[in-house]
């Protein structure tokens, strides 16, 4: 875990797209390389487990995430 601001937990992941992800239990926060910044109010925490634990986070982000929440 990188670190916790206010009810976010942010963690560090291994990502040539991503620099980091932030998870409340409801909304998750991706943080990209280029400073872009996506917020998605909704995600049930079993998709922010298969989103970490993915092979390749940008793929499953454009894949399973963007256009679905928020």
């Amino acid at each position: 875990m990188l670190h916790n601001a206010g009810s976010m937990n942010w963690f560090n992941v291994d990502s040539s797209a991503i620099q980091t992800v932030g998870y409340d239990g409801h909304t998750l926060a991706i943080i990209f390389h280029s400073g872009r910044r996506y917020d998605l109010p909704g995600v049930p925490e079993s998709v922010f487990h298969e989103f970490v634990n993915s092979n390749s986070l940008g793929a499953y982000f454009n894949r399973y995430l963007r256009g679905r929440y928020g």
